[in-house]
């Protein structure tokens, strides 16, 4: 174990950094819960999303930065500085006393999370061994998938028993305790740096991933105004080139380019990636079968994928012990496997299937996105030098956040128009009834004729989105193929 896991105290580490982690996943969904009651309150109804977009935008721009400040100043003072911007960004999210106030102090919010994760990440890797690491790395990943079960139920309790302002003030007393925990707990050596901020790259870097997400945000609403889309993808484009040629010419680059001259390096990176767009499709649109088409309440439907956060830290734990014996590309196979037949069992059941059925589906895929994402974590942090580990977790956790941010607007795409060509063919069937359908609340309004016609039509517009994401997982094998190198160094 190093310096550093000698002169911390690792379990009270641990503890500030899986509570942090699990009050950044926490906030991304409790604010669901907590929105009619906030729209009712602020109004504003049209911008509505942008409490949630803003949030995952500044969250993945502020991403590489902090990884970057990371490497170059250390791990504590961007943590505690992160989770200081972030609390400001809750507190004040809480007075907000207009819609458009909150979506300011929204995005202040998101910039202060987007520390959390990948300097966790990164401070686990500093104060645990190979082996160990694995471990704790799922079991602060598991932190997200507990969120999302407990998210509502917070959520609702919150809002029925105080106010809507207290999901957000709530993180005040949490995110001290972390600071304190983190500042008298975790050591390190002091950093010394001359070099200056990538100011350039950073601009670049900013406009590139505001102008794809944004676009992606775009492609996700209806009617889609493809004019500004096709723009940001410009954008994109310009952004991108500009920010290469600026980091091959930059002193201290914010992202050094010779990280993508490692074929272990990209090629974990873009797993992820596709990865983390099938678990996104996996979380969202599950749960819209339990409930649309088996009838089940939300809170059934949520316990539907409670399996697979916990089978995550089994293949967390899996990783581990593999890593130590063989290379990634081996381990990445495995875990392909496990997701590519959970897969392949949601596009070929029939529409009503028994729920235990949804719990097999979630044991088999918790296991490969445990074994995936602390495979790729792992790799790509010992593919660099020791004074890049910050800068290359982060960008695995912007390719993870990426890949759920775009692939949820093209599933989004794939479920409106398939439910839409449904409809039109489905006599005495509409998209508002579509909406009644999916919520449990509701469907009991629609008429016994009418409702095997729309189960029928939820059912292939699932089955179109599991298609689509089954695709990624093929691709992804694809590309692991590339990465059949010796096996990793474990220090």
């Amino acid at each position: 174990m190093s310096q550093t896991a000698k002169q911390s105290n690792v379990m009270l580490v641990t503890i500030a950094l899986f509570v942090a982690t699990f009050m950044a996943a926490i906030e991304g969904t409790i604010v669901s819960t907590a929105m009619p009651t906030i729209v009712g309150d602020l109004h504003g109804v049209a911008l509505m999303n942008w409490v949630f977009s803003i949030f995952l935008l500044t969250n993945a721009i502020a991403t590489p930065i902090y990884g970057k400040l990371a490497d170059s100043i250390g791990r504590k003072p961007m943590f505690i500085g992160g989770i200081t911007i972030f609390i400001f960004g809750s507190v004040m999210s809480g007075l907000s006393h207009s819609m458009l106030v909150l979506i300011i102090w929204r995005a202040v919010q998101g910039i202060g999370a987007g520390s959390i994760l990948p300097i966790s990440n990164t401070i686990i890797a500093d104060i645990y061994p190979l082996e160990k690491r694995a471990q704790v790395l799922g079991l602060n990943s598991s932190a997200w998938g507990i969120a999302s079960v407990i998210a509502p139920l917070l959520g609702g309790f919150i809002v029925d028993q105080l106010s809507w302002h207290w999901i957000f003030f709530i993180n005040l007393p949490i995110g001290l305790i972390v600071m304190i925990l983190v500042q008298l707990y975790f050591h390190e050596e002091k950093r010394q740096t001359k070099s200056k901020m990538d100011v350039g790259g950073t601009c670049w870097l900013t406009i590139m991933l505001l102008a794809i997400m944004y676009a992606f945000q775009l492609v996700g609403q209806s009617p889609i105004n493809w004019k500004i889309v096709a723009s940001c993808f410009l954008v994109t484009v310009i952004a991108a080139i500009m920010f290469i040629r600026r980091e091959r010419v930059a002193e201290d680059p914010l992202i050094p380019m010779e990280l993508f001259d490692n074929r272990t390096f990209v090629v974990q990176n873009i797993v992820v990636f596709l990865v983390s767009g099938f678990l996104i499709g996996y979380e969202v649109y599950l749960p819209d079968w339990t409930q649309g088409i088996l009838g089940l309440q939300a809170s059934m439907a949520g316990f539907a994928i409670t399996p697979s956060s916990l089978m995550w830290i089994v293949g967390s734990f899996i990783a581990g012990k593999l890593l130590v014996k063989t290379t990634p590309h081996s381990i990445i196979n495995l875990s392909l496997f496990f997701i590519l037949v959970g897969g392949i069992i949601m596009v070929l059941i029939p529409a009503y299937t028994p729920f235990v059925a949804f719990l097999l589906i979630s044991v088999i895929c918790g296991t490969g996105f445990g074994l995936t994402v602390t495979t790729s974590m792992i790799s790509v942090q010992n593919t660099v030098k020791s004074t890049e580990i910050g800068v290359a977790t982060s960008f695995n956790t912007l390719a993870r956040t990426l890949g759920q941010t775009l692939m949820i607007s093209i599933f989004g795409i794939v479920m409106n128009m398939t439910m839409l060509r449904g409809v039109r063919q489905t006599e005495g069937t509409t998209l508002k009834m579509m909406d009644k359908l999916i919520n449990p609340m509701t469907a009991n309004q629609l008429s016994s004729h009418v409702l095997p016609k729309l189960r029928t039509i939820l059912y292939h517009s699932l089955h179109n989105v599991f298609i689509v994401a089954l695709i990624l997982i093929l691709i992804a094998f694809a590309v692991n193929f590339a990465d059949r190198k010796k096996k990793q160094r474990t220090d």
